[in-house]
C-alpha cells in the first residue's frame, strides 16, 4: 500500500507521548514512519521519545531550537516523511489499532486522495465521554461553515496531491491544510466509523474557542483572501454552528449540525 508517515508535533507532551506512540505502534498496517518534532520542549518528553526511537528505527525525533508553533513543527516533518501518505496524530491523541489499516483500505477500494473518519473525545485520564461523527463527504465550502475533519483522521496521498504544507499561523492550520487540498479535489471523503480518540484537556477551553475563533477570521482573511463580505457570511455560519454545538446539542442534530 505504500509507507505512512506519521507526522507528530510535540511539545512538553511527557504526560500523553508514550501513550500516542504506543498506539502507532500497536496498528495492525506495519509499514510506517512517525516522525516527531519536538518544539523546544522544557519537560522530560524528548527523553520519552529518544527511548522510543532507540527501540524502533520507524520513529524518529528531530528537534527545534526555539518554540516556533505547531505548524512549522508539522511542516518540519513533513519535509522530512518519506511516504506515500501523510497523517497526522498530535502528542496527547490516540489511535485505534485498526486505524490505519481501514483508512488505507477506504482510501484503496475508492480511489479517495483525502479522506478522514469519526472519533471519539476522551479527558486528561483517557476516559471516553463521547463521540464526533463525519459527514460522508465535504467540499471546500463547507468546510469554511464548519471543520468536520478532526486532525488525528486526516490522511491524504501524496502521489495525488505531492506535498502539501500546512499555513505558517499559531492556530487553525490544520484547518487552512484541508482548505489547500479541497483547492485540489473536488471532496475529501468521510469513513464514519471510528478511528481515534481526541484528548480534549481541562486548561483554558474557553480561551481555547476564543483564540480559534480569532485564528478562524484571520484565516478567512489573511490566507484564504476572502472578501469581508464571503469572511462575514462563513463566519456566521462558524459561530451559531459552535455555539450551538457547545450550548444546545440535541437541537444542533435536529438542525443537522452533529452527526
Amino acid at each position: 500500500m505504500g509507507i505512512v508517515s506519521v507526522i507528530t508535533p510535540s511539545c512538553n507532551s511527557g504526560s500523553f507521548i508514550s501513550d500516542t506512540i504506543g498506539s502507532v505502534l500497536a496498528q495492525t498496517f506495519t509499514n510506517w514512519e512517525m516522525i516527531i518534532v519536538d518544539d523546544a520542549s522544557v519537560d522530560n518528553s524528548v527523553e520519552l521519545i529518544e527511548g522510543f526511537a532507540k527501540l524502533d528505527g520507524r520513529i524518529k525525533l528531530i528537534r527545534l531550537s526555539s518554540n516556533q508553533g505547531a505548524a512549522v513543527s508539522r511542516n518540519t516533518a513533513l519535509e522530512m516523511a518519506q511516504g506515500r501518505y501523510i497523517a497526522f496524530l498530535d502528542s496527547d491523541d490516540l489511535w485505534l489499532p485498526d486505524k490505519l489499516e481501514k483508512q488505507l483500505n477506504f482510501m484503496q477500494k475508492n480511489n479517495f486522495p483525502f479522506t478522514y473518519g469519526a472519533y471519539e473525545k476522551i479527558n486528561g485520564q483517557g476516559r471516553v465521554f463521547g463521540h464526533v461523527g463525519v459527514p460522508s463527504r465535504v467540499r471546500y465550502s463547507d468546510l469554511l461553515k464548519t471543520c468536520s475533519i478532526g486532525c488525528l483522521t486526516a490522511m491524504y496521498d501524496t502521489e495525488y496531491f505531492n506535498k502539501v504544507a500546512m499555513p505558517l499561523i499559531r492556530k487553525r492550520q490544520d484547518l487552512g491544510l484541508w482548505l489547500k487540498l479541497l483547492k485540489k479535489v473536488d471532496y475529501a471523503y468521510g469513513l464514519n466509523e471510528i478511528l481515534g480518540q481526541y484528548r480534549v484537556r481541562c486548561d483554558s477551553i474557553s480561551a481555547n474557542k476564543a483564540s480559534a475563533a480569532v485564528y478562524t477570521w484571520r484565516l478567512y482573511r489573511e490566507v484564504e483572501n476572502l472578501s469581508l463580505l464571503r469572511a462575514s457570511y462563513y463566519f456566521s455560519h462558524y459561530s451559531v454552528r459552535g455555539l450551538l454545538r457547545t450550548k444546545a446539542p440535541a437541537l444542533a442534530r435536529v438542525l443537522g449540525f452533529l452527526k
